[in-house]
């Protein structure tokens, strides 16, 4: 914890709640599978615990054979052993409901521990039977805890059709206001070229056999915000047979970058610019970082700036005047022998695209567009240590834009070793004068707020920061109006 302010301190000196963001709990397989079973049938409850078991076969393998399979290491003793009652909290939602007090938050989003895993079942029955009975049985969970904590539901999004189903029941069903997407989904390659894996990932907005159109319209009807809690680990450039950090650094942040990208690209953000989007557990850094890239590529590959790539505008008597000015013969004469041209050929060659402007779905046309289809929809969940969460308040963002960074605990994982860490280490960024108090208030809560709020006005109804949050919504509302005004 800080050296100088413990939870409580700290929460006894803010002027507003703390919602965190993204915490986990720990579903106990044994007892878990079995109410699935009751919910479900014996469908649900297999397939859960074949997907569970899939770590314990991994750690069996000797390194030899998980380096001859190629298979990716995963984490070990991963769960709170000498600090048990963390473990013990982490398990009964009711347990963390009275400890929320004693780790600093107000109010908690939690998201699923064994869940995570659920969305890249591969066959499809047992996908759609797993996570509907998950969600059943995790809703059963939190029952009565709702003016404190509500649990995220598993969204599957192997087809529009799935996911729209799974978003009708959970919300109509379930009372569900918090939505776990899923992405980066593998398919097989219909031609697959030799040597190469046979699959590819599905990022849903860009390049997809689907059109997901329909599922971000549902969302808009159903008021849920898409987040998404998405592994690249194991993947790629991250699959070491034996060393599982190696595996996990950065593994987030990749995944949420890629579905990041490619929604934005895919015009999303343009076409539904009421939804808001959350990108989990990667932090921040990776957003400013994407932000600046795209702007970037804008400039250089945009439809202005690639007009001036035109083949057609070489100038080809001067390209050759130089060459022969500084006594390149031999390229000369392999200009001569092309009319002048470098290549002929390839040098038109486009992709057979009907469109070369990869920012089209975007609709560019003004500065304010960047921040209207990147800064204001998109949230990134940061945990609490990250002190890269500093650039998300900085200035140097495009235009000087804010960041939508959230707080995110991480309880309930291997990577917070007491659950009284997570505020104080948040707030040492305030300490050392990297952010400010107002900063802070942003990160802790009034983001979390925007993200489910503006979604859904009525997400915070009931519970203990329903009073705070609904001032930040009206801030929100007036705000407009109120920048007309003082411009005129």
């Amino acid at each position: 914890m800080s050296a100088h302010l413990s939870p409580s301190q700290i929460h006894s000196r803010l002027k507003h709640p703390v919602v965190d963001g993204d915490g986990h709990w720990l579903e106990y397989t044994p007892v878990f599978s079995e109410k699935m079973r009751k919910a479900v049938g014996n469908k649900a409850a297999d397939g859960f615990i074949a997907a569970m078991q899939s770590t314990p076969d991994t750690l069996k393998l000797t390194p030899e054979t998980r380096a001859r399979q190629r298979v990716s290491m995963p984490a070990f003793w991963n769960r709170q052993a000498e600090n048990t009652l963390d473990r013990a909290t982490a398990m009964m939602p009711k347990m963390l409901y009275e400890r929320l007090d004693e780790i600093g938050s107000d109010f908690a989003v939690v998201y699923p521990t064994s869940g995570l895993r659920l969305p890249r079942i591969k066959d499809d029955e047992t996908r759609r039977a797993v996570i509907r009975a998950y969600n059943i049985v995790s809703a059963e969970y939190f029952q009565g805890l709702e003016d404190r904590m509500t649990p995220a539901a598993i969204i599957p999004m192997h087809t529009p059709e799935e996911a729209i189903a799974e978003l009708e029941f959970v919300t109509r069903q379930l009372g569900a206001k918090v939505g776990m997407f899923g992405s980066g989904m593998s398919r097989p390659i219909a031609e697959p070229r030799p040597g190469s894996e046979g699959i590819w990932y599905d990022l849903l907005a860009l390049d997809s056999p689907y059109n997901y159109d329909p599922v971000w319209a549902k969302c808009v009807e159903l008021k849920i915000a898409p987040t998404f809690h998405s592994s690249s680990s194991g993947q790629g450039l991250r699959n070491s047979p034996n060393n599982f950090v190696y595996n996990h650094v950065g593994h987030f942040a990749a995944a949420g970058h890629a579905i990041s990208k490619a929604i934005f690209l895919g015009g999303v953000t343009r076409r539904f610019p009421e939804l808001r989007f959350a990108f989990l557990e990667g932090g921040v850094g990776w957003g400013s970082q994407l932000f600046g890239d795209l702007i970037e590529h804008w400039e250089r590959r945009g439809a202005p700036a690639l007009k001036r790539m035109d083949p057609d505008k070489l100038d080809r008597a001067l390209l050759m005047n130089m060459v022969e000015k500084y006594g390149y013969d031999d390229i000369a004469a392999a200009l001569r022998e092309r009319d002048g041209w470098p290549d002929p050929q390839g040098m038109r060659l486009n992709g057979n695209v009907a469109d070369m402007d990869d920012f089209a779905a975007c609709k560019i046309t003004r500065k304010e567009d960047w921040v209207d289809l990147f800064a204001k929809p998109y949230y990134f969940g940061c945990e609490a240590d990250d002190r890269m969460n500093s650039v998300a308040f900085g200035r140097t963002n495009p235009f000087g834009a804010k960041l939508n960074a959230i707080y995110s605990s991480d309880i309930g994982h291997f990577d917070v070793i007491d659950f009284r860490d997570p505020l104080p280490e948040a707030y040492e960024l305030v300490e050392d004068g990297h952010i400010t108090e107002d900063n802070f208030r942003d990160f802790v809560f009034a983001n979390s707020v925007r993200l489910w709020g503006t979604q859904n006005p009525n997400f915070f109804d009931g519970t203990v920061v329903a009073r705070e949050a609904k001032a930040v919504l009206a801030a929100q509302a007036a705000a407009p109006a109120a920048a007309k005004a003082k411009a005129a």
